[in-house]
Order: C-alpha cells, then structure tokens, then sequence
C-alpha cells in the first residue's frame, strides 16, 4: 500500500494468522533476527510458508491417509516443533481422505488431557466416517506411557460405541537410533 508501512501492516495481517493458526510462534519476529533481513521481508517470508503450508493441506485433502507413515509425512514436522503437546484429530471420509483436522488439546510439556467425548465430538459434527488421533511428545521419545495406553483403549471403546472407525492412535516424537520418529498403536496391535 502506497504511503504505509509494508512491515507494519504486514505484520498486522500476517501476525494474526501466524497467532491463531501456525504452531510456530514470534516465528516473524525469528526471521527477523537473521542478519540481513527486515520486517518487509520476514512478513514475506512467513507469506510464502503459510502458503507452503496451504498447498501441503490440498495434497493430504487428496490423499488417502490410512498408514502411521503418512500421518507422520504430513504432521510430523509440524508436531516436531511444538514446544507443548498437542492432541488433534484427524477426520476421515469413507475412502479415508482427510475431511479436517481438529486439535482437542494442548498440554504442557509432558502431558495432553483428553477426554473421549471431546475427541468424538468433531467426528460427529463433521459427520466423520473414521479418524485417527495424533499427538506429540516434546521431548522427542514416542514411547507411549500409560495415559496414552489408558486413553487409546477408551476411544477404543467408544468409537465401537459410535460405530466411528479408530483407525490408530499415532504418537510423534523425534527420529532416534534404531526408532521410528512416531509410534503407532495399530502398528503395536493394540487397535
């Protein structure tokens, strides 16, 4: 806009996006502190990863997503960079293809409190033919404890209830010797 500042409106517009959508926090004011670049250019450069990020979504709305490899592919690196643990669910058609995703909780570092009928609520709304749940742990190790073991049998329990398809229970952690980035309930034959 002629006679104002690109930075500051900028900013303006893209700062409440960044707020309220992106995982990534002050990630503006980040790119900013890298030498040689000024606010014009970081509101640019978090344009074209919200972009990025739009055009990734249009991919995995087309996808069929029913393996613990693709929920990583296409959350993992998102989730990897959250700082607190998140709960979202995933929302499935009956060719499994990704209606929207919904995130239930966030935690603090070491926890996620959920309950089934928040978990479900979105599915039933969404008139959802499956779903997967998907969290991090932010500590990077995706080893489930015994509230992630407690929690997949009861939406175990109520998806059969529901007659909604609980296709996994997926944990994002970080890449480790000999480990998996995430850990897959159905994978385990736990679901």
């Amino acid at each position: 806009m002629r006679g104002k500042n690109a930075g500051g409106s900028g900013r303006r517009d893209f700062g409440e996006i960044q707020d309220a959508e992106w995982p990534y926090p002050n990630v503006s004011q980040r790119v900013e502190k890298i030498r040689g670049i000024g606010s014009a250019k970081a509101v640019q450069l978090v344009a074209a990863f919200k972009l990025g990020e739009r055009m990734a979504k249009e991919k995995i709305s087309r996808e069929k997503i029913d393996s613990p490899e693709l929920v990583n592919e296409f959350f993992g690196a998102e989730m990897r960079a959250l700082q607190r643990e998140s709960l979202r669910v995933l929302l499935l058609d009956t060719r499994y293809r990704l209606l929207e995703t919904q995130e239930i909780s966030l935690g603090s570092v070491n926890e996620s409190i959920a309950h089934p009928r928040e978990v479900f609520r979105p599915a039933l709304l969404a008139a959802a033919y499956a779903l997967i749940v998907v969290h991090n742990h932010p500590s990077g190790d995706p080893t489930p404890s015994s509230a992630d073991h407690s929690l997949t049998r009861r939406l175990a329990e109520a998806a059969e209830l529901l007659q909604i398809k609980l296709l996994d229970h997926v944990i994002i952690g970080s890449p480790g010797e000999g480990r998996a980035p995430y850990f897959s309930f159905k994978e385990a034959g736990v679901l």
